[in-house]
This record gives structure tokens, sequence and C-alpha cells, in this order.
């Protein structure tokens, strides 16, 4: 093969002619060529060759086609001296230029960048040597690509019979391969290879290759051509018979045909993305319901059947958005507060953003009611970008519920899972099980024991649905469940969720939800605005504290509410509807009533026998008042209050501990034998159990013997065992809520509780004086006002006399006088 560098450029018969560079387009001497030319460097050549050079201009590829402006190198070296046949201007600027190739020719390589204009590039060029010659080998090449050409136009009715015999008149290769190249879809780098080399034979050699590939793409087109033909044939006469089968049906009465339902489900079923196991199921259930009548009932079942698997997102998943700021961003806006679960979900993002892929977390948020376990899991949806779906389990008794029934029930469904999924019509969303705690057990099953699998990662993967009969992929899900309590909930489903708790808000958190989003939610609601309506902080302050009880804010809500319409009517009502209705503090008793509740619960002054204890409750924490009385009696003990088997254990182990330890209270060994004691705790419609009472009643049965008043001001939490240790105790946070909210200053919790104490809010440990207690000594020393401080313990030691040791029941009526 001989290249162009063993040719020297030689005397350039035209020193000097105008350039234009061609994209995706070579040209080859002695043809001819109609180009749309646009470029402003390309028409001044064009308009430059017409005018000064003989209509002579020099055509040369470029080397990247998205080059605006190229320079020297980004052009090809070899190129085609062409003559301007035709010109035509057109409206838009451009110019249609007919072009015929003279021969090939090289501009300098040495010519200087610095005087390269690419606007308007003259150059200097050399025309190439031709070396045709015929001998035995080039006619037999002539001969052999003669016989592939017109095999060529046979196939490729493009090429026009008489343009095929032109070029087959020729018979010197290198005008030839000429001929041919510009006839053949190759691409314009093969062409540019094929004019750059020099020697006539090798270029008619590399034209042969290109023509046979030709002939076999064309082959191939011909026979998919072919193909496609007989398909749409095929396709005109099923379409014919359908329509005829059409007005068969409709001349029958009736009004649809039963093919054209069975059609639908294959092209549905055809571009359903779903797993293999799935989809031969389908297929299966398809081929029967082709072979059973309409009017049959069975065809009803698999048609619904049928239904369901097409309608499930088995593989479609919506895209997460895993923007970390944006979703804290959200999780801001629609809470406040609720630091945990933000976390929590915020790590998830950031993990799944790292990782690709995580198997979605099962999240537990328990709380009172009202605190937003509900509307968070909404938001954690929207800050996700994913759809949401709620499914309530408050009364579910039945396990179909949850798994479905199976197709041999008439009305049969899938459970509600793959129900919900339906609907959401994606397979990885936001699943909100709400109120899973409130599931009950019958004779039909144990719905908690269905959602085992359900809230398993490692299971999850192959849910089994009654109603599918299939293995369906669950685990893309993110599933949060609430709850209230947990007790209700077995174990096994505790061990497969991530238990984060929702605690009361504080009354400044209350505030904060109130002016942000409650008060603006409520005044929208009862249209209002803020030119017509005020609330006061004193009044949203007065309103958390004598109108509402609660650890959540729905009340709070609903008190608001009350308030925006009474204000509502009495603008309605007025004349002037340009006047500002304010609700403050001083006018809230005639807008919501007098008030429904006391706030600040302790005691107006030390009393004796009564001691201050706390509990937690589903509302959260609250106050719990601890009374005992003594009568002369014979050493009855006598427990009221609604109080459950754990409490009575403690009243009787706190009398049981005193007993004990008679003798360093200075009292009689037996004194128990001549007095009667009641204990009493009020609200005695409300049901009270659990351990943490037992140093309150310890404590209240503690003041009433020794005759010593307990502390107002003091509120306590512990067990209490029978050698005076103080045991750790639950809810904490909501008991130390409760004691702030009740005007407690100072607060006695067990040693082993210190750890909680990072839960509670800093406003709260300001405002408590919290003691830590290991033992009963010190709960007493702490509690009980005695007149020798440090000294409960006293006896004979001091003069305190114990109550009990005056209390017979020969001067029971004297005492009481005093």
């Amino acid at each position: 093969m001989t290249t162009l560098d063993e040719f020297a450029i030689g005397q350039p018969d035209e020193s000097r002619m105008p350039l234009m560079s061609l994209r995706e387009v070579v040209m080859f001497p002695r043809s001819i060529v109609p180009l749309f030319v646009g470029r402003e460097a390309s028409i001044k050549a064009i308009e430059l060759a017409v005018a000064q050079y003989d209509k002579k201009i020099f055509l040369v590829a470029q080397r990247v086609a998205e080059t605006e402006r190229p320079g020297p190198d980004d052009l090809f070296r070899v190129g085609t001296v062409s003559k301007i046949l035709q010109m035509l201007k057109l409206p838009d600027g451009t110019i249609k230029v007919l072009f015929e190739g003279l021969y090939r020719a090289s501009w300098s390589a040495d010519y200087s960048k610095s005087t390269f204009d690419p606007d308007l590039p003259l150059v200097s060029v050399g025309r190439l040597p031709e070396k045709d010659s015929r001998n035995p080998e080039a006619e037999a090449l002539v001969r052999t690509i003669h016989e592939a050409l017109e095999q060529y136009g046979r196939i490729n009715k493009k090429l026009a019979p008489e343009t095929i015999l032109a070029i087959n008149s020729l018979t010197l290769p290198g005008r030839l391969a000429d001929a041919i190249l510009p006839h053949l879809k190759v691409d314009y780098l093969k062409k540019q290879e094929i004019l750059e080399e020099a020697d006539p034979l090798a270029r008619l050699e590399q034209t042969y290759g290109l023509l046979q590939s030709e002939i076999e793409i064309s082959s191939i087109e011909k026979k998919i051509k072919n193909r496609v033909k007989q398909q749409m044939e095929k396709n005109q006469r099923e379409y014919y018979l359908n329509e005829q089968l059409k007005a068969i049906h409709k001349e029958m009465g009736r009004d649809e045909d039963p093919s054209a339902e069975v059609g639908e489900f294959e092209e549905r079923l055809a571009a359903k993305d779903m797993p293999e196991e799935a989809r031969d199921k389908a297929i299966k259930e398809l081929k029967k319901l082709k072979q059973i009548p309409q009017s049959s009932a069975e065809y009803t079942v698999v048609r619904n059947y049928l239904e369901w698997l097409l309608d499930l997102p088995w593989n479609l998943v919506q895209e997460t958005d895993l923007d970390i700021k944006k979703a804290k961003t959200v999780l801001d806006e629609d809470h406040y507060g609720l630091d945990k679960p933000k976390e929590r979900i915020l790590e998830y993002l950031a993990v799944q953003s790292l990782a690709g892929k995580v198997k979605g977390p099962i999240l537990c948020l328990v709380g009172p009611p009202g605190v937003g376990k509900t509307s968070l899991a909404k938001s954690i949806a929207r800050a996700m970008g994913r759809e949401f779906v709620r499914l309530s389990l408050g009364g579910v008794r039945d396990e179909a519920e949850i798994r479905g029934h199976r197709r041999t029930y008439v009305g049969a469904l899938p459970g509600k899972i793959i129900y919900s999924l339906k609907r959401a019509k994606f397979n990885n969303p936001v699943f909100c099980l709400d109120e899973v705690d409130k599931m009950s057990t019958d004779f039909r099953g144990d719905p908690s024991s269905a959602l085992l699998e359900v809230l398993d990662p490692e299971q999850n993967n192959a849910f089994s649905d009654h109603y599918l009969e299939l293995d369906y992929d669950l685990s893309k899900i993110f599933f949060i469940t609430t709850a209230n309590t947990l007790h209700s909930i077995p174990l096994p489903l505790q061990d497969r969720m991530e238990i984060i708790r929702l605690p009361g808000y504080l009354e400044t958190e209350k505030m904060q939800i109130a002016r942000k989003f409650l008060v603006p939610k409520t005044m929208k609601e009862n249209g209002l605005t803020a030119e017509n309506m005020n609330i006061s902080e004193n009044a949203l302050q007065e309103i958390i504290r004598r109108y509402t009880r609660e650890a959540g804010v729905r009340n709070l809500e609903r008190e608001i509410s009350s308030v925006c319409r009474k204000i509502a009517r009495k603008i309605v009502e007025s004349d002037d509807h340009e006047k500002v209705f304010h609700a403050t503090k001083q006018n809230l008793g005639n807008l919501l009533g007098v008030f429904k509740f006391r706030y600040g619960e302790k005691e107006d002054k030390a009393q004796i026998g009564v001691a201050m204890g706390m509990a937690w409750t589903e509302l959260g924490g609250e106050l719990l008042l601890v009374e005992t009385a003594l009568m002369p009696g014979s050493g009855k003990v006598e427990i009221t209050g609604k109080l459950g088997e754990v409490m009575q254990e403690s009243a009787r182990a706190a009398l049981s501990y005193l007993r004990s330890r008679a003798q360093m209270f200075g009292l009689k060994a037996d004194f128990h034998k001549d007095i009667d004691i009641h204990v009493h705790v009020p609200e005695g419609a409300i049901p009270k159990d659990g351990p943490s009472a037992g140093i309150t009643l310890a404590t209240s049965l503690a003041s009433t013997l020794l005759n010593l008043p307990v502390r107002h001001d003091l509120s306590m939490t512990g067990e209490i065992t029978l050698r005076g240790r103080v045991l750790p105790i639950g809810g904490l946070r909501e008991k130390l809520l409760a004691a702030h909210r009740g005007l407690i200053t100072t607060v006695l919790i067990p040693e082993d509780n210190a750890k909680d104490l990072k839960e509670v809010p800093e406003a709260i440990l300001h405002d408590l004086k919290i003691i830590r207690v290991e033992n009963m000594d010190q709960v007493l020393e702490h509690a009980l006002i005695c007149d020798a401080p440090g000294r409960i313990f006293c006896g004979r030691d001091t003069k305190i006399e114990p109550l009990a040791h005056s209390l017979l029941k020969e001067e029971y009526q004297e005492h009481t006088r005093h």
C-alpha cells in the first residue's frame, strides 16, 4: 500500500486557492455533489473562488464535525480540488452549491498557523499524481467490482440503472473507485482513508470491501422489510377477521368481544415489569382464561386474579430524594421537637446515599395520643419524596386482613398490605401501620402473628399472601408503626421493630407548636386572618394550663378552634368588619367558659400522712397523691383507690419495712396491733398499678406513724424493697414533666435512674432540684420535716412523740379534738 507520505507535494499548478471545510462529507474526483453551505467562512470562500479563482475551490473534510471554526490541525491533509458548477442563494441566507470534483490534492503542511485565517482560509495545494495502469490483476479486480456493483444495484433500488451503467463503463481502477464511493453509505472517515490512498489498485480493493459490506447490510435490510411486510399483512388479516367477529357479536346482541379483554391482558402483561415467577403464573392463568366461557363463574375469578397480578407494582420503585439538608428542612417545617425520630430518619437517608441499597427500616413510634406520630410518618414520606400509605390496625382481629383469603372462597381478596401497595402504585412507599397496639385476637386468627413476617427485614422479601400464592418483596418498603403503649404488643413483634419513644410536649414546646402550626391552621380553617383576629401569648399559655391537660396537642387545637369560631361569629355579627378582635388572658373566660383544670397540683402546706408521688400514664406523667390515716383498732390494714395487685404489694412492703425498723423510729415493736391503718390514693375511679409508688407509700405511712409532716413542694418515685432499698423505675421523663407542671420544686429519684436524666429537657432540670437516693433512710431525711434536721431516726433522743404511741382507743376522741 502506498501512502501519502511517499509522495512529494511537487510543483503546485495553482499556488493558492480558497479552502472550504466539509462536515462528514468527503469529495471525490469526477463526482458531482450538491451541498448546502451555511457557515460564513464557507460562503466567503465560495464567493472568492467565483470572483478570482475561476470557480475553483479546495474541499477538505474536518477531523471533528462539531468544530465550528476549524484550524489547520482540525483538517485532513488530502482533499479534492473542485469546480463550482451552480450556485443558488436561499431565503434563509444559506447557499445551495453544485460541486464537481476535479482531482485529488494536498495542501501544504508547512503553511504557518499564524497566517491561517479560519474566517477565509487561502492555502497552497499540490496535485497528487495518479498511477492508473492496466494489468491482469487490475483487470480481474475491475470485473469483480463490476459484478458486485450490479448485485448491489439489484438490492438497492435507490441506485439508478443509468448510474450503474455509467460506472461499469469505467475500466481504470482509480477512476472506478472514485465513482463508486460517493454512492456508498459508509462512514466519512473510511472514505477519507481511501481518498488518501495513493495506489489506485489498493484504493479499488478497499472500495470492493466496503461494497461487499453494503451488499450484506442491504440484504439483511431487505429480509427485515419482507418480514415486517408479512407481519403487517398478517395483522391486517387478523384485524379484518376481528372486525367481522365484532360485527357478528353485535348482531347477536353482545356488547363486547371476549377476546378483546384477553388481548388487553396480553398487552399489559408484555409491558409489565414483574418477577419471572409472577409472569409465568400470569401466562398460565391467561391461557386458562382463554379456554373458559365468559358465562362461567370461574371466568370472573381468573379475570380478577389477573387484574391483581397486573395492577401490583412488582418492580416499580419511586426514586428517593437523598438530599439530607432538604429532608431535615421538611421535617423541621412540619414538626417542632421530636429530635430522636428525625435523627433516625436522617441516619437512614445518609446510609442509603452511601450504600446505594439498604433494607427498609422498621420503626415503631410509641407515645401518648396527640404527639404527632402519624403526622410524623407523613412528613417522613414527604421528606423522602415517596408515596405515603396508612393502614389502621385498630380493632383488626382477623389474620386474613393481613394475609388475604385463599381464592377458593367466594369474593376472596388480597390482604390490606397488598391492597395498599396497589393503591400506592409503587413498591417502596412509606407504609404507616397505625395503632399496632390496638389489634385483638379471636377464633379467626392472630393478626399480630401475621405481622411478624411483614415486619421482619430477613423475611419480608418473600411475603406470602394467601390470595396471590406468590412471594412478594416488601423489603424496599419503609415501615413505620405507631402505638400508645408497648405492653399490648407481643414481645416477638416488638423485637422486630426499632422502638422510638415520643414523650409528651413541654409547655414551652406547646407554645411554639400553637404559635407556628395550630393558630395559623385553625384561623385559615375558620376563615380568619391576622387582620381581624389576634391571640396573645398569655391567652395561649392560659389555654395550655387551664383548659387542657394532655401530653399531645390535640385538645389544644380544639380549644384554639373554639376561640376562632366564637371570634368568627363576632366578626359576622359586628357592623365594623375591619375591627380586630383580640383573644387575651382577661377575656378568655368569656370565650371558653370556666377553667377546666387547676394549674399546679401541689398542696398548699405540709401535712401529716400526705405524700406526693408521680405516675406514668398513656397520656403522659401525672402527680399521684397518697394519704394515710390511723385509727384505734386491732391491726387491720385497708388499702383503697382502685389499686392494682402490684401497688397493693408495694404498700404492704412499705409497712413491713417500717415494722422491721420500728425500734429505730422510736415505735413500739407491736404498735400495729392497737391501730388500724388506712392507705388511700385519691381519684378512686381511675385504676392505678405499678411498683414506682413504693417509696411514696412508705413516706406517707412513716409521716403518719411518726407524726411528722411531709414537704408539700416535694414529689418522689421509686420502688421499695423490704430492706428499704430504692430500685429504678421507668417513665422518668414523663414523671418529671408532671412534677414541673404541678409546680413541684424538689424531686427524689432512684440513684440508678440518674442515667435517664440525659433525656430530660434542660429547662426542666434547671427548674427542678433532683435528689438521687439509694435507700428509704435518705428518702425520709429529705421528705419529712423534723425539729431536729437530719435525725428522723430520733426515738428517745428527741422530744417527738410518735402518733402511734398515743393513739389508744380510749384517747381517740380527745386526740382528734387536738
